[in-house]
């Protein structure tokens, strides 16, 4: 799927353009939902014990899990339908405006067990809309991009996404959320500094999304008719069968970074949940920690950036990987110790969350062949949506079966969560083994000679 910018005439050969300036606009706006309902605030408000039931954890990974199978299953129609009608726009435009509405509704969600499906559910929906909103913004990285500074571009956008998390995470604090009313006025009473907090996020996700929804056009269709879900299917499995035979490294990426891909996704989605549950953290803390984490995130991603475009994406993402589980298990095992552990090594596990996912957006705009990159950042999405359950299922999972074995609550044994991400992350890095690095797998002068200015 490709969207076209107006970009005032500016060559696409430049790294900091007003398009890309432009398209990472959207990684700001989106920060509001990655960073703030998903990670540190209203994931760790949605599974308090005291407000919303003792199971209220557990819930999170099964109902993100679902959403995740849904995504899945809807993906391929999607993307079928929007590369072949050409309404890549109104795809990103609609996803994108349904992403604000339903944080907004997130206002509504009262501190009571009476409120907590409603949470859930509005969590799962705007998870769904967000991911496919991001199949689009993805695949516009080819075209505001070349293969030599593409590490650059992705980089950069994953870095200014987490400049504005921190930027919001921190006015969210001071406005809303310390342990008394904020600069603002509001209390804590009945939640309303949180639910108030998820309707600032709102207007951010549209004032921030804002541009690119204003410059990005539709692009000419196909011209061949849409398939439906099944024919989408079908349409899926002929283009993984023929890169098979032409690119087997390419279908070995896509496998690998699916899974791994998720694991991220789980970093993300429970960090802040087993900050406050299995480590203490007051809510306040719980913020502090992700305006930290976001900081040390967004310099690593934008420094990364330049060490993706030198020694190739695929280093970036071996070293990465690694390094998050060695990271990981020490936070699991150095729990006894408190709440330090996870402010070290909670923290240095962030520097490699960003530079992963931008680094596999570069490789794969590198390794596209020309004229396909709306096909492969297709594959790319469908692939990692069709296991983003998993990370979910492990979590939850690892979390019933401690509890289980040791007859402890799951709250008590929260922390046996991270294995189940741990174990995601050793499978996608197992998988990435085959892969080669990108300049083994297509010619980068041709592949620039062969582009054509969006």
């Amino acid at each position: 799927m490709s969207t076209h910018t107006d970009d005032g005439g500016q060559s696409r050969t430049g790294f900091l353009s007003r398009k890309v300036v432009i398209w990472a606009s959207w990684d700001v706006g989106s920060s509001a939902f990655n960073s703030v309902v998903t990670t540190f605030v209203f994931s760790v408000y949605l599974t308090t014990p005291k407000l919303f039931g003792p199971s209220a954890n557990a819930n999170l990974g099964w109902t993100t899990a679902l959403a995740g199978i849904l995504v899945a299953l809807a993906a391929p129609a999607l993307g079928q339908w929007a590369d072949r009608t050409g309404k890549t726009h109104t795809v990103l435009t609609a996803t994108t405006l349904a992403l604000a509405a339903l944080i907004g509704a997130m206002f509504f969600v009262k501190p009571s067990e009476h409120y907590a499906w409603l949470g859930l559910l509005l969590l799962a929906a705007s998870n769904f809309v967000f991911e496919v909103g991001s199949v689009i913004y993805n695949s516009m990285v080819s075209d505001i991009s070349t293969p030599e500074n593409v590490g650059r571009v992705s980089g950069f956008g994953w870095g200014l996404g987490y400049i504005g998390s921190i930027l919001l995470l921190f006015f969210l604090l001071v406005g809303f959320i310390q342990p008394e009313a904020g600069l603002f006025g509001v209390t804590g009473e009945d939640a309303l500094n949180i639910r108030v907090s998820m309707a600032v996020c709102a207007l951010w996700t549209l004032v921030f999304c804002l541009p690119l929804l204003l410059t990005s056009r539709n692009r000419p269709p196909s011209g061949e008719p849409s398939r439906g879900l099944f024919g989408s299917y079908a349409d899926l499995g002929r283009s993984i069968a023929r890169l098979w035979r032409e690119s087997r490294s390419v279908v070995w990426f896509l496998v690998s970074s699916a899974i791994y891909r998720d694991g991220l996704a789980g970093v993300f989605t429970f960090g802040g949940v087993l900050a406050g549950v299995a480590f203490g953290f007051k809510r306040e803390e719980v913020i502090m920690f992700g305006i930290a984490a976001n900081l040390v995130a967004g310099v690593a991603t934008v420094v990364f950036g330049q060490l993706d475009d030198r020694i190739g994406p695929r280093k970036v993402i071996v070293g990465s990987l690694a390094s998050m589980c060695v990271l990981a298990l020490i936070v699991f095992f150095g729990k006894p110790a408190g709440p330090v552990v996870f402010w070290v090594f909670g923290l240095a596990l962030c520097v490699f969350v960003g530079p992963t996912q931008a680094a596999s957006r570069s490789y794969l705009a590198r390794v596209a062949p020309p004229g396909s990159g709306a096909e492969m950042f297709g594959l790319y999405a469908t692939t990692g949506r069709a296991v983003s359950f998993l990370s979910s299922v492990m979590y939850s999972s690892s979390i019933t079966l401690a509890s289980k074995v040791s007859g402890r609550p799951k709250d008590d044994v929260a922390i046996y969560g991270i294995l189940g991400i741990i174990v995601i992350l050793l499978v996608g890095l197992a998988t990435f083994a085959p892969v080669r690095p990108e300049t083994e797998t297509s010619e980068r002068p041709e592949r620039a000679a062969a582009r054509t200015p969006a």
